[in-house]
Formats: structure tokens, C-alpha cells, sequence
């Protein structure tokens, strides 16, 4: 089966990509703006084209070479506090480019299964009566990704019911793993313990909200669950994905910590801090584990 990988490039994208190639039921493309593939154990492996989902008619040419049948929708602009300083940008890279896959879709008269790459996010101010949060949750976003996310939930939502396009909408939470950008909390301390054993950075940790409690999957159970997502969900559904488990991120740190051979301090830095932060998340995915059977696997020990 054809599939292509908008943002193949991206973590979540190279990781989706070495799954499916572990089986011989996917032939991999992939899509991202850069000129070649960011991971050389893909080179080969995957059919690459370099194009910019805010050109129409770039995506129109892509589609028009790989002929999806499936497509998983990854690319776009993913970082929470780069959306506070660029909502413009971030808003018009995460549904415009949506907006053009969709038209170059139907333009081609294409039938592919459309899965939408979501964000928990879009729940925002979550009540302690919300817990654990379903697909039935109201959306309450409170930063511009994610009402970037939730305008891309709803536009699919909207082409499904006008037009017919078989899409899916998955709600990831929070998933952490290997080559993350140290943008995000897990990786981030990650990369301070990785600095400061090598004698890069002294012995301080800058941290934000301790207190915070996040659902946490390893990115590589994540992959899975989409590409079971892609096997078996139903077309104008949505789906969360998550561990159903609320972990603390002082417990995140203490763990890394603890793995550090280096006697650390640690100091809480303002500008880590975001203006509006939900102090609790967790994931109720019972919908998604009924259709596809999934399950994380791997401990959020032995992602860390």
C-alpha cells in the first residue's frame, strides 16, 4: 500500500517512517521542505520530494507523483511558545496547509485515507470533572498552536461531511523519544544533563512548571498506534492517543537526574514558564484501543 509522510522529516515523521518500512505492506514517500531526507537509514528506502505545502501547486505535484492511498498528515509548525511569538505564521502554516492538501485532493478526483496529526492540545482549560479526557471533551484551547490544531480538527471534520474525503483525526498527547527537539520538556532536560556531563553547561538545570502533570507515550508506540489508526479507524472519527497515565514533570526530572552521573542543581527561569498552563492531562483512548487494539508498550522509564 502507497502511503505518504507530510513532515517525514520531523520527529514524529522519521519515526512513523522506519515503522512502516519494518513491514512489506507499506511503499514509504515521504514529504518535507527541505531538500533531502534528515535521516540517512531512510535514504533509499523512501521516495523523497522536496516541496512547500503553502505552494497549491506544489502539493498538487507531489500528490500528483506519489498517488497516495494513504496519507499521513504530519507537517507543520509544532512548537507551543513559537506560536505565542509567531501566531500569524504558526496559524497560517498549520491550516493553510491543510487547506491545500485537501483542494489538491479533490482537484486530482484522489481517494486516499487522510489521517489529520492532532494535538491534546486542542482541549486546552480541562476541569478536574473533564478527567480523563475523552473525544467528547470540550475544546477550550489556550495558546495559538493549539487553536491552529483545533481549526485543523474541524476542517477535516468539515471535508469529510461536504466532500467526502475519508479523513482522520488523531489526537496524540504528549510523546517523548530519541531525536526530539530540545524544545520540549523531556528533551530539553535531556539535552541539559547530556550538556552538562560533557562539560558544556555548568552543573544548573533551568526548568519551568514542576507541578505540571502530562500524559506520556514513546514516540515509537505512537507510530504504531497510527499506523493501526490508518488499518482500522473510521473515517470522520476522532482519536485520542495516550498512556491514560498523568505524570508529574518534577518526577520526569528526577528520573533524569537520577540517571545523571553529575551532581546537578536546579533553577526554575521565568521565561519557561507558559501565560496560560493546565496543570493536569490525561488521555482517555479507550476509543482508539477498541477499534485498533492498541497499546503502549514501552515504559516511561525506558523512553527517558
Amino acid at each position: 500500500m502507497r502511503v505518504l509522510i507530510t513532515g517525514i522529516n520531523g520527529f514524529v515523521g522519521g519515526h512513523l517512517a522506519e515503522h512502516l518500512l519494518a513491514s512489506d505492506r507499506w511503499e514509504v514517500w515521504g514529504l518535507a521542505r527541505q531538500p533531502a531526507l534528515a535521516l540517512s537509514q531512510l535514504a533509499g528506502r523512501v521516495r523523497y520530494i522536496c516541496a512547500d505545502m503553502l505552494s497549491f501547486e506544489q502539493v498538487v505535484s507531489a500528490l500528483e507523483s506519489a498517488r497516495p492511498e494513504v496519507i499521513f498528515h504530519l507537517a507543520g509548525q509544532s512548537n507551543v511558545p513559537r506560536s505565542f511569538a509567531d501566531p500569524v505564521g504558526t496559524l497560517t502554516a498549520n491550516l493553510s496547509a491543510q487547506a491545500h492538501l485537501f483542494q489538491a485532493i479533490l482537484k486530482l478526483r484522489q481517494e486516499p485515507l487522510v489521517l489529520i496529526a492532532g494535538s491534546n492540545e486542542i482541549y486546552g482549560a480541562v476541569r478536574p470533572e473533564d478527567l480523563p479526557i475523552d473525544e467528547d471533551t470540550a475544546l477550550r484551547p489556550v495558546n495559538p498552536y493549539a487553536v491552529s490544531k483545533a481549526a485543523q480538527d474541524l476542517l477535516a471534520l468539515q471535508y469529510f461531511i461536504s466532500h467526502r474525503l475519508r479523513t482522520v483525526r488523531l489526537r496524540p498527547f504528549n510523546h517523548i523519544g530519541p531525536r526530539q527537539s530540545d524544545a520540549f520538556v523531556a528533551s530539553a532536560f535531556a539535552a541539559q544533563v547530556a550538556r552538562i556531563e560533557a562539560g558544556l553547561q555548568p552543573p544548573l538545570m533551568r526548568v519551568g512548571n514542576l507541578a505540571a502533570e502530562r500524559d506520556f507515550t514513546d514516540v515509537r508506540d505512537m507510530a504504531r498506534a497510527y499506523e493501526l489508526a490508518a488499518l482500522h479507524a473510521e473515517p470522520g472519527e476522532a482519536y485520542n492517543i495516550g498512556s491514560g497515565r498523568a505524570v508529574r514533570v518534577q518526577r520526569l526530572l528526577d528520573i533524569l537526574m537520577a540517571l545523571s552521573v553529575k551532581d546537578i542543581a536546579v533553577e526554575a527561569d521565568p521565561a519557561l514558564l507558559r501565560p496560560a498552563a493546565v496543570p493536569v492531562v490525561v488521555c482517555d483512548s479507550r476509543r482508539s484501543r477498541e477499534r485498533s487494539g492498541w497499546e503502549p508498550k514501552i515504559p516511561f522509564e525506558q523512553t527517558l
